[in-house]
């Protein structure tokens, strides 16, 4: 390690020019990338492309012919109608048929491209309304077929709306004065234009009522365009939050450059590359500028802090710099290692984007401690003399004592005079952060990544309010298919008999035809592998008997055949009476739970139709007694104007369907209540038929990420955890010190989610991913102290001696970067994403604790385990201890306020 030190450092004294002129080219090669970068947002990139759940959702889309869809509120508080007044229904018609013309061309295919899917929209004048035409008809009537111009016309569209349960909770709220339009997108990537061009054509209604734009897809294009702007302007708050900091403490303009120097090329290298190398931004990596920059200071500080300590005219500056590198070489190679070793422990989890943002921090992270130990040694020597004419020593002489110096005195004395008290204290923390982290609940909602206030959260809480729910998630049953038993052979040969009866002028022959072919289905029923196969090979019995046959008997068998092909469709799942019936009973036990806010299905379709079929009272509207009349209900659905619709809820083999869920909140927690009912009333009240379950849509894909990630940044911890402390042990080659270090970690990690439970705050996705970082943070002061304590208890003697010192200069050098990088995060408060509020928080206090642990908690547990951590240096006495106090005294004069 020595041989590295001294020709790393070599390098910079010697060939200074040579060195940054390296790194101004490597600068400018990696800053040519950042103009290709590409920013992702889809939260389906958050997890692996073929992870299941992913797939899935994928084929249910495609099933179903689903898009995903933005939703448009519209309220009217100040009349007592509502949105459904005249004025403002007519600028509901006008939205939606501006809506409806919104393309747009692909830029890497001329001639193509997506937009809004008219034929799927839900608006008042593009939905149907059904009324009773007569005994067993019904009449289809757009709901709004123009804009109203009177209130009894505006109020009809109301009640119309009112009557259709379908349509309650979805485009009408329950209480009948508010509406909602429903936008599906040829791609959701899409979103945001559809959203912007939406404000532009709403702004020049200029009405009473008002608009609210939400959705998953509005809010994950929305997320994109604030994490560009939020990383425009975090990082040069940063920036010059850290060059006023650095400039409070060492007042030259020249030497503050030089931190920040470090930090820029640390990020323009690794975020270039990032970019260079085609992986995109995501929220995550959005982050990398602000944490990198932060974190890179570190070693720069603690050089600048040594050198501002040791530097002497006389001495020199090559001297100088060597005698740094002697003191502090191993410690910022321990603190960069490890670091790093947390961000690289992010390679194990499931999330993609976590994996890219902690290999690419982790790389930043050797990336700064490379151009420090190289770069630091070459600007130094590249300062004109007069720069340096008033630093260090003879700065000391002229300045006054650091304010650091007093509190970081006490706190020493506090340490080391009184370490029972403190790690009483200690204790006490820990037994009320331990039960806070008993309280944490793991949870996440896509529109509290919005702060209060911002026009889509206010939307998402709008919307939920009045509607349904803006989360939308499908449930998808899809029947199992079941070997044939004797009771369907039986039900299809009973079939054959009464499909022969009612051939005209069939007679004997007919009923003998009907008996060859039952012989002949039971004989092919033994090889049959499914009812639907059965059926299969039931239809090719009787067109081969039938092509075999001539005249009243090949009539015979093919109307023979159409028999079975009726059999066929009336056996169906998702046709029979029970199945429809047990589909709505679940339905209703979610809603009455509370778990849901609305929920459509095949069911409610069929339900609707019937009444209107049979009388149009509310008393009929109910799932009819037979497949046959199922059917029916179907078929008459699909005279209206929207016969697509029905696919949307079940496959055109009957086979599976889609229970389509609204939430009214966007939290995971909610989802995965509802996907536990379901589970336990299928098991409690089983079906009727074999069915599975299983869900997709991007809300539920939202709340697997969640768990993932939970489980995924615990891994990552607890490996990051062990990785470390393996490190810790080689590189102190001792287990006892090893443990040592992690000791401030460890309290942090425990206090900070011990806050978030006793707060009341969900453990999200910035907070799982921030307790995986923080380990790689918070060991750095700890390890600094640590091996500055073993170097000076080597030439003092004893810790007794050594503690005062310790609370000089490498306490300050600790505090300093305490104070400056934990304050490098606070301009993270500004954002409008909650995740880079809750990064800036959370990082702040992760950061203060860990400092002011490893410079209170771990000298407390030092002075009481002195004999087993120091057990060949000799206690000294009191006169020592007064002695190396005052020393430390005199040595404090002279920092920087």
């Amino acid at each position: 390690m020595n041989a590295l030190r001294d020709w790393l450092t070599s390098l910079g004294l010697l060939k200074p020019r040579l060195v940054a002129a390296g790194l101004l080219a490597l600068l400018a090669v990696c800053a040519s990338f950042f103009p290709s970068m590409v920013m992702d947002t889809d939260p389906e990139n958050l997890l692996e492309p073929d992870e299941p759940v992913r797939v899935f959702h994928n084929e249910v889309k495609k099933r179903f012919n689903l898009s995903e869809t933005i939703l448009v509120g519209v309220t009217c508080e100040a009349n007592p109608d509502g949105a459904f007044n005249a004025e403002t229904l007519r600028h509901v018609y006008e939205l939606a048929r501006y809506a409806a013309t919104l393309r747009y061309d692909d830029p890497d295919e001329p001639g193509r491209g997506g937009g809004v899917i008219e034929v799927d929209m839900v608006a008042p004048s593009v939905v149907d309304h059904m009324r009773q035409n007569g005994p067993g008809s019904i009449a289809f009537e757009w709901l709004m077929p123009g804009p109203p111009e009177t209130r009894e016309e505006a109020l009809a569209v109301r009640e119309r709306a009112l009557s259709n349960p379908l349509l309650v909770g979805q485009l009408v709220s329950r209480d009948g004065k508010a509406l909602c339009l429903y936008l599906p997108l040829t791609d959701k990537l899409l979103s945001y234009r559809v959203y912007e061009d939406l404000q532009k054509k709403i702004a020049e209604f200029g009405g009473s009522e008002r608009y609210h734009i939400a959705g998953l897809p509005v809010a994950e294009g929305a997320i994109g365009v604030e994490m560009f702007s939020e990383m425009v302007v975090a990082t040069p708050l940063t920036m010059v939050l850290f060059f006023g900091l650095l400039y409070v403490m060492f007042r030259r303009w020249s030497i503050v450059v030089l931190p920040m120097i470090v930090s820029t090329a640390a990020v323009v290298i690794t975020f270039g590359a990032m970019v260079g190398l085609g992986f995109p931004v995501h929220i995550l990596s959005s982050m990398l500028p602000v944490f990198l920059m932060s974190i890179s200071l570190c070693d720069s500080i603690h050089f600048l802090s040594e050198f501002y300590e040791v530097y002497t005219p006389e001495k020199g500056r090559v001297q100088s710099v060597r005698e740094v590198m002697g003191t502090l070489f191993m410690p910022m190679l321990y603190t960069s290692l490890t670091t790093a070793a947390g961000f690289f422990s992010f390679v194990s989890t499931e999330i993609p984007p976590a994996r890219v943002f902690g290999v690419f921090v982790g790389v930043g992270v050797l990336v700064a401690w490379l151009v420090t130990i190289i770069f630091v040694p070459a600007y130094i020597m590249l300062l004109p003399d007069r720069i340096l004419s008033r630093f260090g020593h003879a700065a000391r002489q002229a300045q006054k004592p650091s304010r650091l110096a007093g509190p970081l005195a006490r706190m020493g004395a506090l340490a080391c005079r009184r370490p029972r008290l403190v790690l009483a204290l200690c204790a006490l923390v820990m037994l009320g952060s331990a039960w806070g982290v008993s309280q944490v609940r793991v949870n996440d909602n896509y529109a509290k990544r919005f702060a209060t206030g911002h026009p889509i959260r206010e939307a998402d809480t709008a919307i939920n309010s009045h509607f349904g729910g803006v989360y939308s998630a499908s449930l998808v049953l899809t029947a199992a298919p079941q070997a044939p038993s004797n009771t369907d052979v039986e039900r299809l040969t009973h079939r054959l008999e009464q499909a022969a009866r009612e051939i005209p002028d069939g007679g004997q022959l007919a009923q003998d035809c009907a008996r060859t072919l039952a012989v002949r289905v039971e004989a092919v029923a033994a090889k049959a592998a499914s009812t639907d196969e059965l059926f299969s090979r039931a239809a090719a019995e009787a067109e081969a008997l039938g092509a075999a046959a001539s005249g009243q008997a090949a009539v015979a068998y093919d109307e023979l055949r159409a028999a079975i092909d009726l059999e066929r469709e009336t056996s169906r799942a998702f046709k029979r009476p029970e199945v429809l019936r047990y589909m709505e009973a679940m339905q209703r036990h979610l809603e009455r739970e509370g778990l849901i806010g609305k929920s459509t299905s095949l069911a409610d379709i069929v339900a609707k139709v019937r009444q209107e079929l049979v009388d149009g009272r509310e008393e009929s509207r109910r799932v009819p007694d037979s497949a046959q009349a199922v059917g029916e209900c179907v078929m008459q659905y699909q005279q209206g104007h929207r016969p697509g619709d029905i696919w949307h809820y079940v496959t055109p083999e009957f086979d599976s369907a889609n229970v389509i869920m609204q939430f009214t909140s966007g939290d995971s927690l909610r989802t995965e209540a509802a996907v536990r009912a379901v589970s336990d009333y299928m098991r409690v009240t089983p079906p009727p038929v074999p069915l599975s379950a299983q869900w997709a849509g991007l809300h539920y894909v939202n709340s697997v990420f969640q768990d993932k990630m939970f489980h995924g940044m615990l891994w990552s911890l607890a490996g990051s955890f062990a990785l470390v402390l393996g490190l810790m042990v080689v590189l102190f080659r001792s287990v006892s010190w090893g443990l040592l270090s992690l000791v401030p970690l460890s309290l942090t990690i425990l206090a900070i989610y011990g806050a978030l439970g006793v707060l009341g705050l969900d453990y999200d996705m910035p907070v799982a991913v921030l307790g995986a970082i923080s380990l790689g943070i918070a060991v750095d002061f700890a390890i600094h102290f640590l091996e500055r304590a073993r170097q000076l208890t080597r030439e003092t003697g004893s810790w007794r001696a050594t503690a005062p010192a310790m609370f000089a200069e490498p306490a300050r050098a600790i505090g300093r970067n305490v104070v400056i990088v934990a304050f490098g995060f606070l301009p993270m408060l500004v954002a409008r994403l909650v995740p880079y509020k809750t990064t800036g928080l959370l990082m702040f206090s992760i950061l203060v604790l860990s400092g002011l642990s490893t410079l209170v908690v771990l000298p407390a547990i030092i002075t009481l385990g002195e004999r087993r951590l120091f057990p060949s240096a000799a206690p000294a006495g009191e006169t020592a201890l007064r002695h190396s106090e005052q020393r430390a005294a005199d040595s404090a004069q002279g920092d920087d306020k």
